[in-house]
């Protein structure tokens, strides 16, 4: 999948789950029951056990069903693990300016996590894709209203404090798409083996997701 194609698809869809499974075989499990509800963009994070598998995994069953990326990257060389098992994109948390160099030659779309205005204007002059606006939690909405007033063609994506609750929120800000975890995907439904509830979940976030963007 081309990169314009992936952010195409990212901007479309609206939400990336992020998931930091407990195991290879739960995550795999999450995803399934994700995918189940409607949510098929899919972000396996390297705190996740044995993420690369998970990965390669979810890559050989579902193909381009699915937007597959890897997060939480804070080493250069994971950005090529990540294409190895077969990411679509990358994100990471932070704005380490010889990271983020090695994510964009990859060639893939790729997310760097900024806060502070400079790092915002930073990350996205080094070639970031998208603005990861990490943790989203603590300005919420109204610090990316903030922040699109100088930064208006900056594509952001709050991940961390993105909640069924405050999803249209962050869209009415002029987000392109966010990032939900645990408010999601929690690792201890998956834990509990409950995966109708993650699907339940799953679905009505892509509602209101839905319904926010009509």
């Amino acid at each position: 999948m081309k990169k314009q194609d992936v952010l195409e698809k990212i901007k479309q869809l609206g939400l990336l789950a992020v998931i930091r499974g407990p195991s290879v075989d739960l995550t795999v499990q999450m995803v399934g029951a994700l995918i189940k509800g409607g949510v098929l963009g899919i972000e396996i994070t390297y705190s996740t056990p044995n993420a690369e598998e998970v990965v390669k995994t979810l890559a050989a069953h579902y193909g381009d069903q699915i937007v597959l990326g890897m997060g939480t990257l804070t080493k250069p060389e994971q950005a090529e693990s990540a294409i190895q098992a077969g990411a679509n994109f990358l994100v990471s948390p932070i704005s380490e300016p010889v990271l983020i160099k090695t994510m964009v030659d990859t060639g893939l779309l790729n997310m760097a996590g900024a806060l502070t205005p400079t790092e915002v204007y930073q990350v996205y002059s080094l070639g970031t894709d998208v603005v990861k606006i990490f943790p989203g939690s603590l300005g919420g909405p109204a610090y990316i209203k903030a922040l699109k007033g100088p930064f208006p063609y900056i594509p952001m994506m709050p991940t961390g404090g993105v909640s069924a609750n405050n999803v249209a929120d962050w869209f009415k800000a002029g987000v392109v798409a966010v990032g939900a975890g645990s408010e999601l995907c929690p690792p201890e439904l998956a834990k509990a083996g409950k995966f109708a509830e993650i699907t339940q979940k799953a679905a009505e976030f892509v509602k209101i997701i839905q319904s926010s963007r009509a």
